[in-house]
């Protein structure tokens, strides 16, 4: 029966122990360059799986990760042997990136998109006072804060969790809407919206309040307007171990 993957492609982070992986595969299977490969394998932790989803946005590539990093909640074992044989069983993840959109202040667009989280922080000292409208109705007038959040489900359990955002199951067709430091209203924890939701948020006194936004790992200071929405034209395909898909391990994030 032919196989579903043939050509392979490694990446991994620069630390040492990702590149003596890097240097064990590569000795023991044969490499190819990105362009030619039917599958990516990634060595090093979550952050690495997110700049390589990144890189091979709309390729429509599968990822495979292997852990060399700290958590690697997104990443297999680490293991040099059966690669051929663990690729073949891995399980399928398709998740979509948010589709942000950021104004600055002096009107200029600006585009990227988030696998986990689209954010707004406070840029000063002061707390961002900001206006949250969604499918073009306002919901909340105006909201002190450090900050607001917009998670998928696969990025419910990075930085939502940590401000005390609810877990996503993988296949919940629902966005995270956070406060990060809520001081007013002060008991508004945030809410679960659909996924075909349209968010706009309006920073309220950009000048004095400066605010910036944030795509996974792309910045964009000083913006006036951040309009987000799930941006389903784009596939992103993760691999898992059988035992060890994304749906499995954010389940067992809910029990601790």
């Amino acid at each position: 029966m032919a196989r579903r993957f043939n050509h392979v492609a490694f990446v991994a982070s620069p630390t040492s122990e990702a590149q003596g992986a890097l240097q064990a595969l590569q000795s023991r299977y044969r490499n190819v360059g990105p362009e030619e490969a039917d599958v990516i394998v990634a060595l090093g932790g979550d952050g690495l799986m997110l700049q390589t989803l990144h890189r091979f946005m709309g390729t429509a590539k599968p990822i495979y990760g292997m852990n060399k990093g700290t958590v690697g909640f997104l990443m297999n074992d680490f293991r040099e042997d059966d690669l051929f044989e663990r690729l073949e069983s891995a399980q399928r993840s398709v998740v979509h990136p948010l589709l942000m959109v950021a104004w600055d202040m002096k009107g200029e667009a600006h585009t990227a998109r988030a696998i986990n989280e689209v954010s707004m922080l406070r840029q000063t000292y002061q707390a961002a006072k900001l206006r949250v409208s969604v499918d073009s109705r306002v919901r909340l007038d105006a909201l002190s804060a450090d900050g607001i959040l917009i998670a998928t489900p696969a990025g419910s359990t990075a930085y939502n969790l940590s401000v005390n955002g609810p877990i996503l199951p993988l296949n919940a067709p629902l966005l995270a809407l956070t406060p990060i430091s809520a001081f007013r209203p002060r008991r508004w924890r945030g809410a679960l919206l659909p996924d075909y939701a349209r968010i706009q948020i309006d920073v309220l006194e950009p000048e004095n309040r400066p605010v910036s936004a944030v795509a996974d790992h792309t910045e964009f200071r000083n913006v006036s307007r951040v309009d987000a929405s799930l941006d389903r034209s784009v596939d992103l395909v993760m691999l898992h171990d059988p035992g060890h898909s994304l749906d499995e391990r954010i389940l067992r994030e809910q029990f601790g």
